[in-house]
């Protein structure tokens, strides 16, 4: 089972760390203030109050055991790249770092960390992303080029079959799902000249400008 650590236990670390747990992985959530830990300590594995910048604080903790480490205290921006460059010198294998700024997340990058993310900003685009596009039900960004999407199914392909459409060669974009809202069920691999019901959820891989196209129809 893979294990993570949580460092910054304020919004984003929280609830990071909470749903690690719930997906049933080992959790170690850490923070220098104990309200912040006490409002977990129920819900992760194990929840401690210390100062991550003390290298022997992370030593005693056995940081180095864990799979995935979470620098998530990014608004102290100096103490984010510490923690990180310790992280990395004493072997973490994977260590993951919340950035606030373009800056800070180049900073990160030289130190060390193996991916550098930015929660509100994500989340942000994805919102934008669904609220433009009405018919869009979920939204999973893979680059800045290509996207996962669950798309409700435009109103012109009623009736037809993914064949008849020719949603590769004319849309640029590939069916590699289809939920059928009657019954729930999530078929992989749709038959291509199976019939689209009004109803039918699709889900569409490919580039974000053909299922912008796409989701408008």
């Amino acid at each position: 089972m893979k294990s993570f650590a949580v460092i910054g236990l304020g919004r984003f670390g929280s609830n990071l760390a909470k749903t690690l747990s719930d997906l049933g992985f080992e959790v170690l959530g850490i923070d220098e203030k104990p309200e912040a830990v006490a409002r977990v300590c129920d819900d992760i594995t194990h929840a401690v109050t210390g100062d991550a910048k003390e290298e022997h604080v992370l030593q005693s903790l056995g940081i180095r055991n864990f799979d995935c480490v979470i620098v998530a205290m990014s608004t102290d921006m100096q103490s984010s790249i510490l923690v990180t460059l310790m992280l990395k010198e004493m072997g973490v294998k994977e260590v993951v770092a919340k950035a606030s700024s373009d800056l800070h997340a180049r900073v990160l990058q030289k130190v060390g960390a193996d991916k550098v993310v930015f929660p509100e900003r994500d989340m942000g685009a994805r919102l934008a992303q669904s609220l433009s596009m009405n018919s869009i039900l979920e939204y999973i960004e893979l680059s800045d080029r290509y996207s996962i999407v669950e798309i409700m199914l435009p109103d012109k392909w009623e009736g037809r079959t993914l064949r008849e459409i020719g949603v590769r060669s004319k849309y640029n974009v590939n069916v590699i799902g289809l939920r059928r809202t009657a019954d729930g069920d999530l078929n992989i691999a749709p038959n291509p000249d199976e019939k689209l019901l009004r109803g039918d959820v699709l889900i569409v891989i490919g580039e974000s400008e053909a299922i912008s196209r796409v989701s408008k129809l």
